[in-house]
This record gives structure tokens, sequence and C-alpha cells, in this order.
């Protein structure tokens, strides 16, 4: 258990940090900025962080224990792929295990040890017990069963299963003391709206029907297509022309479209005043890393359509969060795929202009005849882009390619997360107070969402899954929200005094957020371990430990392609200048969120595509239950698939000729016959 100790405040130690921040960054100025804006939050005040990482030469994140040295590689059965993933986030493994099921031979290289990124799981071993942590994400709705979440369905496309376990409620602890968010009910919903908000009660709901009904049109839409229709080409026109029957009965979607990746507070202004309901509407959004304020509208409509279905729940994934990454591993290997862990990928090859393979850190070359996709973050794409003086004299990228690096360097991201990580001792503990594994905590409604220290969520999966710990025992994840600065954490060294003083000073507020449920937790703890954002950085693969990307929603993002024209589409286009490499994750439409990250490795694996291949899988998806029959283009797809058939996949993504003898059927074929 971390030692509280006597230490110097927040303040002092961002004083220092910037002081000396010469010695460790080029831009003093940004570095202020960031900080700054951290140590007098408010709560219309909207954080992102900034640094320009252009001239940086190679990855930041320090090796650690338990993450591995990246030298793999060797386990890699071929020197040539069709299609490559870097990491293998949800979202990379999505893209891959679906490229895998299209029939391309498929590889991921992850970094880690673990397969997951965000989604994956760690073990402490104490007094003869394992006690398994949750490391990232862990309040999902509809994994339990088929159903909208774009991550379900594609587990189901792959032809996998997920045991889960569900509650139907979120915790809410709050200035006001304790309420619970039920899930699956809009009556249930109306009550506590009634019960919270007081003389305000029957206002707010009038509040919240008004908004829900102006918005009914582009929720409902979550049901006619789903992202897993899409594409970024002109095959799209075909793979969505299923939804077209809503659209005609629906035409007043055109006129909102704009209102999609708009800033969902414009339209929550227009409705809403009851500031418990705009505090709801706020702490739902912050899961995007924003408030409303800063969130894209599109954010609110898979609330509004699912979360009062009769059938929607919370999940719980026995096993933990890894039992995700580890259905869709499955999925990727059933189709002939590979991941190839503690695979650590140095640069992107590129000749004449086009990316066609990885360099890994143990000096293998592994080539990519269709395409290389980025899993990881903007700032940690531009790395392996980025050209010493030498490489650009000899084969310098085009001048667009090393415009986009240095742009990309500079993106401005949401803060790190500070994390807590306890196991208690439950004997006697009555926790007949709470229904559910998770809960949000906010200390301040004056202060920013996305302060670290005022927001933090805590999650108790054994709860409902015991095998996470020993009989007797309960585990519990606390983490803050995504505006950490990283600047003061930067330069201490790892179990050092000072870093081990300062973890337990900023830990603090996690500490008091468990309070709230489980008053004497200090007492109970078994043992706890406190994450720092240089942790999280390590462990998770996040450069400075960030949430992500943090482009607010209401002007279209750096590189969103031709939709900026037309919208304001807050996210760079997945296609990048450098022909054969896109991207997917959670800096990818439709942004942070594992059924988003997923959806994201879906949109890239189908873009890779002819449409011929994509239509397919969206007609067979369709047979796999009900819920999912909305998926199928019809007759309407097929008919605009003989006009745009020949335009896909688009030219920078057709490929380049195999050097090898290993044909994709031929994979395909060994696959089927395994199976």
């Amino acid at each position: 258990t971390a030692m509280r100790v006597a230490q110097p405040g927040h303040a002092s130690r961002v004083a220092s940090s910037c002081a000396s921040a010469s010695s460790r960054r080029p831009v003093v100025m940004t570095i202020n900025k960031n900080v700054e804006q951290t140590l007098d939050t408010s709560r219309d005040k909207i954080m992102t962080f900034s640094y320009d990482d252009s001239k940086a030469a190679s990855t930041r994140a320090p090796a650690r224990k338990g993450t591995g040295n990246g030298m793999g590689g060797g386990d890699i059965p071929h020197d040539e792929y069709d299609t490559i993933i870097i990491g293998s986030g949800v979202g990379g493994l999505a893209c891959g295990g679906l490229s895998a099921k299209y029939g391309d031979r498929t590889l991921i290289v992850e970094s880690h040890i673990k397969p997951g990124g965000s989604a994956h799981t760690f073990e402490r071993k104490h007094n003869g017990g394992t006690y398994s942590f949750e490391v990232g994400p862990s309040i999902f709705e509809g994994l339990n069963e088929p159903s909208i979440n774009p991550l379900r369905m594609i587990i189901d496309i792959l032809g996998e299963d997920l045991e889960t376990e569900t509650y139907k409620g979120l915790g809410y602890w709050t200035p006001e003391g304790y309420w619970r968010f039920p899930i699956g009910s809009k009556v249930d919903f109306e009550r506590t709206l009634m019960e919270r908000c007081g003389e305000d009660g029957p206002k707010a709901v009038k509040e919240w029907n008004a908004l829900s009904d102006r918005l009914r049109t582009l929720a409902g839409s979550t049901s006619a297509v789903s992202l897993l229709n899409l594409r970024q080409d002109a095959g799209f026109l075909a793979t969505t022309a299923g939804s077209l029957p809503y659209v005609a009965t629906h035409p007043d979607i055109f006129g909102d479209l704009d209102m999609l990746f708009d800033s969902l507070h414009k339209v929550v202004d227009e409705f809403v005043t009851v500031p418990f309901l705009r505090n709801f509407i706020d702490t739902m959004c912050i899961f995007c890393g924003f408030p409303a304020k800063g969130a894209m509208t599109a954010h609110m409509l898979y609330i509004l359509e699912r979360f009062f279905d009769s059938k929607a729940s919370f999940t719980v994934p026995i096993g933990g969060t890894c039992e995700i990454a580890n259905a869709l591993v499955r999925g990727l290997e059933k189709h002939g795929g590979h991941l190839s862990l503690n695979s650590h990928v140095e640069k992107v090859i590129h000749e004449d202009g086009r990316a066609v393979g990885v360099q890994l850190r143990n000096g293998r070359v592994i080539r990519a005849t269709k395409a290389v996709v980025s899993n990881l973050t903007p700032f940690d794409t531009a790395k392996l882009l980025r050209q010493t003086e030498e490489e650009k004299a000899a084969d310098p990228l085009p001048e667009p390619v090393q415009d986009y690096v240095a742009q990309f360097s500079k993106l401005p991201r949401h803060g790190a997360i500070m994390h807590l990580f306890v196991a208690i001792d439950a004997k006697d503990l009555d926790l007949s107070h709470i229904q559910d594994c998770a809960h949000l905590v906010v200390q301040d409604w004056g202060r920013s969402l996305q302060d670290s220290q005022n927001l933090c969520s805590f999650f108790i999966p054994s709860l409902k899954d015991p095998s996470v710990c020993p009989e007797g025992k309960h585990v519990i994840h606390v983490y803050s929200s995504g505006g950490e600065p990283y600047e003061p954490w930067d330069g201490l060294e790892d179990g050092s005094a000072e870093y081990e003083a300062y973890k337990a000073e900023r830990a603090e507020v996690l500490w008091r957020a468990v309070e709230r449920c489980i008053p004497d937790v200090r007492e109970r703890a078994e043992f706890s371990v406190i994450g720092s954002p240089l942790a999280h950085e390590a462990f998770l693969r996040r450069d400075r430990g960030t949430y992500g990307m943090a482009w607010a929603a209401g002007t279209a993002a750096p590189y969103s392609g031709m939709l900026k024209y037309v919208l304001p589409f807050p996210f760079p286009d997945m296609k990048t200048p450098l022909d054969g490499l896109i991207r997917c994750g959670d800096s990818c439409f439709p942004g942070i969120g594992t059924p988003s990250a997923a959806a994201s490795g879906a949109i890239a694996a189908s873009t890779i595509q002819p449409v011929s291949k994509h239509m397919d899988m969206l007609k067979e998806a369709s047979q796999v239950d009900p819920m999912y029959k909305f998926l199928d283009p019809g007759p309407l797809g097929k008919f605009y698939e003989l006009f745009v058939g020949g335009l896909t996949p688009s030219p920078e993504l057709k490929g380049t000729p195999s050097t090898a003898g290993i044909s994709s059927g031929a994979v395909q074929a060994s696959s089927e016959e395994s199976r």
C-alpha cells in the first residue's frame, strides 16, 4: 500500500516542473498552458493539452517490467502479408479479425506482451490468492447478447461469444448524495428525474422528452444503418443503401446531418434548463472525453436509442475485460490471421510514396501488399513516419506526408489518467445500499468534469464475477477523468521518494471517492497499487498517458477530408497522405470508447476491400441474428454496387504485387481446412 507522507502541494510541484521544463521539453509555453488550466478549473472550461513532438526521434515510453522489451517477432511465420495492423487495441483487433475473415493474409503486431490495449487486465498475487484488475474501460452496454453495439456485432460476425453477467444501472455519488441511473426503462428514468429534481421534476421530464423528440430522427437512424455499414470510399453508397427506406420516411434527417457532428451543448441549451438534467447529460458525454460542450451530438444517440430499451443492460465480461480481447484474437486466428506480441514497430517502411510494410525493433522487415493500418494514437503514428536527416536525403517522404507528420504531432489531446487498484477484505461488508458494479463520483458541479481531481469512476467487477479474486474479497479499479497534467510527472524517477509521494497525493481523491461507498476501504485494503500517467503511458502504450485525441466538436479537424467542406467533422481522415497507410482506433470516427474503437477497426477493414466483399459480409452478418437484419443493404445495395463497384477499394489501397508465393486464397483455404 502506498505510504501517505507529508509532501509539497500540487501547485508547487507544477511550478517546479515548469521551472525545469527547458531541460526536458523544448516548448515551455505549451507546458505552462497545459498545466495552468488544471490549477483552477470551472464548469464551462474545455480543457485540451498540446505538445510539439515534430522533432522527436523515437517513442517516449520507457520499457517497464511486465510490458515486454518489444524485441519479439520471431514467431511471425511469413515476411509478407496483405494487411499489417500496428497495435492490438480493440480497434486493431476488430480490423484484424475482419480482414482475416475477408480472406486477407493478416498480421497484427503488438508492442506489449498482452493484447487488448486499454482492454486488458493484470494480476497480483497476495497471501496465496490471485487478484485480477481492469486497466481501462469498464462500463459496457449491450455485450451480453446481439445488440446495436458494434463491438458485440463484430464478435458475432467472427463466430465468437463472450460470457457475461449483467446489471441495470450506474451509481452516482454527487455533492447532493447518492442516486442511481436506471437503464432499460424510460418510466424508471422519469421517476428518477421526479425524485431528484424536487419541484422541478415535471419540468425535467418535459425537457428530457423534448430533447429526445428533437433527436428522435437521428437516434432512430442507429437502427436503420450500422457503423459496420460504413466505408471510406464511394462504396458506401451501396453498403448503406438499406437505410434508404428510413431516409425516405424521415427526410428531415438531411437537415440534421450538420447537428450530428456538432457540439451537443447547442441542442441541449435549446431544450434543457434544469441543473440536475444538464449535469446528467454532461456525465453521459464525459466518457468521450468532453462534457456536452465539445462532445458530438452523435454520442447521445446510442443512449437515446438503446439505454431505455427493456433489453438494455450493463455487462461484466466474466474473467475480466481481457476476455473481450481474447474473443477477438480467437476470431482473428480462426480465420487464418496471426497476432505477434512483444513485437514493437519502429517505423513504417515506404517506397515511392507508398507504405509497404513495417520494421520491427529487432530489425526484421515485414511487407504489406495491401495496407498498413495504424491502431495507434495520431501522436504515436507520427513517430513511425519521422525520418532522420540521412533518411530524408536518401528517400524523403513526399512533402504532404512530412506536413502531415508535423501537424499530427501537435494535435490537441486529452490529459492523462490516474488509477488506483485496491484489493479489500469483504468480511462483514454490507453493500446492500448499491446495486451496480460501476459508479461515477463528482466532487463539485462547479468545476470542470474533465478535471482529474473532480470526476472519477470506480468499478467493482467482483460483485458479479467472483473469479477475479479469492472468496471473501473484492477488487476495485478507481480511475480519474482524462485531465491529469503530464508535466509534473515528467522526469520523476520510478520508485523515488518524490515519485511515490506525488502518486499518493494525486490518488487521494480516488481513495475518497471509494470512501463515499465503502467508508472503511483503507482499513479493509489488503494491498493497493497507484497507477500514474507514467505507468499509463508505459503499460497502455499511450503517449504521455493521454486519454485520446481531443478535437472539440463544432469545427472540422485537420485532415478531415472532403467532409470538412460540408460538415463540422471533428476527426482526421482515417486515410493518410501516404498511400497504403490508414488508421483506426479512438482517434478516428466515431471516437473514444470501446464500441467506437471497434467500429473504426471495422470501417478500416472494409475500406481496404472491394465493396462486393463488404456487401457479402453484411448479408452474412444479417443472418446471424434477427437483430442484425438491418445490416443487409438488400436489392438497393446491389443496384448501387453496379455503379460504384469498380471504384473500390480506392486507388491508394489497390495494393502492390505480392513478392511471396503465398496467396490470400491459399491462406484462407488452409484456415477453412483446419476448421
